[in-house]
């Protein structure tokens, strides 16, 4: 389960970890007034007007604002509310007291598959994509693996002074930062997360150290333990994309993603290999969509509908590898389901692979399908596609 800023930040202030004052969740431009109208007559400068979406790039987006007067406030949140992020429909927004930020650093504790333990991810260079700085300068990137074993009792006070000291925090601050990795860890750990991220954990202009936004993942499998996790269903918050919604209703594993090209497969390992081979051609996938063991006209037609019905989707990749399903009722479902759906101007690539593939790839070739081009092999058919969406 993913938390928004807000409830990111409730969540590391009830831990210990230093947050900015409390700001007001709003829903409409008449509560963001309000709330900005009590923070500036309290004294504050300026007001952070933030979008409250499951989803990165808000910033970018013209999702957070910097408002020094009422006026301004109330023009971010008619242009915040309302806006789609990423395909997140913006429902909520926060309003708090602008910080004054002279540094910004990355933190962040995460689930290690690997190890089995956790990983700490720490920086002096935050408030930009950790994963480009990771790219162009790995050196200002500290990773540290901590394993089970290393944390009976939480995160030892002299390792998070290890990590903060690769990571070169100015002198003035290491402390703070320490101590705040370590309560950082620990609200990981008590409140049974999978990611817990700080970017940009700041340092203010009189040196205090401070969590100014959050990115904060549970575990759904230990929500037994917290009463289901109730206390982070708020309206307007939780709400399914319309075509996550729907792919739900009719038993379809789907999630939708901001990339053009639709991706089909059977079996989630496929599914995920398929999204990488997308990337690898330089192409974004526009969706995760297993259409399970079996691939019947029926499910074909289901499944196809719901990629088609994205409007961002320029073509789909169907990448299927026979077993207990043989390539020629794959290479019939296609068929049938092209044939229900009727016109549609994406152009389909299919992958065909695995048990009777030969079989069903001269099935699609005698159907001589006007908007179907059949590929022998993955790579080729991620090349193909990603070209048709760029087309």
């Amino acid at each position: 389960m993913d938390l928004v800023e807000f409830q990111g930040k409730q969540l590391f202030g009830r831990n210990g970890v230093p947050v900015p004052p409390a700001g007001t969740a709003c829903r409409s431009v008449s509560e963001v007034e309000d709330a900005a109208r009590s923070h500036l007559e309290d004294g504050t400068a300026a007001v952070m007007v933030k979008a409250q979406v499951k989803t990165g790039g808000r910033g970018k987006a013209g999702g957070v604002k910097y408002c020094p007067t009422l006026e301004a406030a109330v023009e971010a949140a008619e242009s915040i509310i309302g806006l789609d992020i990423k395909g997140h429909e913006v429902r909520v927004v926060w309003v708090e007291p602008a910080s004054d930020i002279a540094e910004e650093y990355y933190l962040s504790v995460m689930h290690d598959r690997v190890s089995k333990g956790e990983l700490i991810i720490c920086s002096v260079e935050g408030g930009v994509d950790i994963e480009e700085v990771n790219r162009t300068n790995p050196e200002a990137v500290v990773k540290r693996t901590v394993a089970p074993s290393e944390r009976e009792h939480g995160l030892p006070r002299e390792i998070a002074d290890e990590i903060i000291a690769q990571a070169r925090f100015p002198e003035e601050v290491r402390d703070q930062a320490a101590d705040l990795l370590v309560k950082l860890f620990a609200a990981y750990l008590a409140e049974d997360a999978t990611l817990a991220e700080i970017n940009p954990l700041i340092r203010t202009e009189d040196d205090r150290i401070i969590a100014l936004d959050s990115k904060v993942t549970l575990d759904d499998n230990a929500a037994f333990r917290h009463d289901g996790y109730d206390e982070w269903k708020i309206e307007g918050l939780d709400a399914d994309d319309p075509l996550e919604a729907e792919a739900k209703a009719k038993g379809i594993q789907y999630v939708k993603l901001d990339g053009h090209v639709g991706v089909l497969g059977n079996g989630a390992g496929l599914v995920m290999a398929t999204l990488d081979v997308v990337a690898q051609n330089g192409g974004r996938a526009a969706n995760f969509l297993d259409v399970g063991g079996g691939a019947s006209a029926d499910a074909m037609a289901e499944s196809l509908g719901l990629v088609l019905s994205d409007p961002n989707v320029k073509s789909v990749f169907i990448n299927i590898f026979g077993g207990i399903t043989r390539g020629e009722e794959v290479a019939g479902g296609i068929v049938e389901a092209t044939k229900r759906l009727g016109d549609f101007p994406q152009k389909l690539v299919v992958r065909l692979d695995g048990t009777n593939a030969e079989e069903g790839r001269r099935i699609l070739e005698q159907a001589d399908l006007p908007n179907v081009v059949s590929k022998p092999t993955m790579q080729e058919a991620a090349a193909e596609a990603v070209r048709l969406a760029s087309a």
